[in-house]
């Protein structure tokens, strides 16, 4: 994996916050200064999208997009396309296990969806995760890799190392639950060894993979110094200035150990 790299936390506000609220809350985070070796991101709803965008043009805080159809136009009442989101937003949260399950979105729908973003120059968040059932059964391995290898199959090497990888096991996600360190860091090992199997280890060195489920200012501290991982992927605690902001200066502090780690 690439030394002296950023890292990320990202926020998925999911539907949550009025678009006065979420313009209010983009407005107190630009405020704050943003630390050295982190990179931040925030995913309002659809409606709050362009105002939160403005809102943190001037800042270095990225946004980021829930959903997005796979179609660059057409008759697809509420939907919202790709191309839509260019100057808008940076990222775009394709598979999230929401979308999986409630909505029922197939690993081809997000087949589909991954190549429009990139056709269109947003940056796909691919979501992967095992619900409890799978988990219990002994089935993680073999759900990350239909998930990944469906879901990356429209893409060439290249493509996927530009790519972000959200590891949310289903059964963390809104539950208080969470994976231990050493079991994220499994999974995490897991989808580089996948992916260096179907596109080389260039790209899976290259591609950056976060994790997300019941994360906090608690728990975040152990992932972020965990081998292989990226950032976190943050829920509920990105809701609120008081909780997601020593998730960010947390990942700072990783930052700053791993690059001393890199210089000896």
């Amino acid at each position: 994996m690439a030394s002296g790299r950023k890292k990320l936390v990202f926020g998925n506000w999911k539907m949550n916050f009025s678009f006065k609220q979420a313009q209010a809350f983009a407005q107190k985070l630009s405020s704050k200064d943003l630390l050295d070796g982190v990179e931040v991101a925030v995913g309002p709803h659809s409606l709050a999208l362009g105002a939160v965008s403005e809102t943190l043009a001037e800042s270095e805080i990225s946004v980021i997009a829930q959903n997005a159809y796979y179609k660059d136009d057409g008759a697809f009442t509420g939907e919202i396309s790709m191309p839509m989101l260019r100057g808008i937003a940076k990222y775009v949260v394709i598979g999230h296990s929401e979308r999986r399950h409630i909505f029922h979105e197939s690993n081809d729908l997000i087949r589909a969806k991954m190549a429009a973003a990139l056709r269109s120059g947003i940056k796909p968040i691919l979501c992967v995760g095992e619900t409890l059932l799978e988990r219990e059964h002994l089935h993680t391995s073999q759900i990350l890799s239909d998930q990944l290898s469906v879901g990356l199959a429209d893409l060439t090497s290249e493509e996927v190392g530009k790519i972000i990888i959200a590891y949310e096991p289903v059964w963390a996600i809104g539950t208080g639950k969470y994976a231990k360190p050493d079991e994220a860091e499994k999974m995490i090992a897991k989808i580089r060894s996948e992916i260096s199997s179907l596109y080389g280890y260039d790209a899976a060195n290259k591609v950056r993979i976060l994790y997300g489920g019941s994360v906090n200012a608690h728990n975040s501290g152990a992932y972020l110094k965990l081998d292989g991982i990226d950032g976190l992927f943050v829920g509920g605690a990105s809701l609120s200035i008081a909780t997601f902001w020593p998730m960010i200066e947390l990942a700072t502090k990783a930052f700053d150990e791993e690059s001393k780690k890199g210089k000896k």
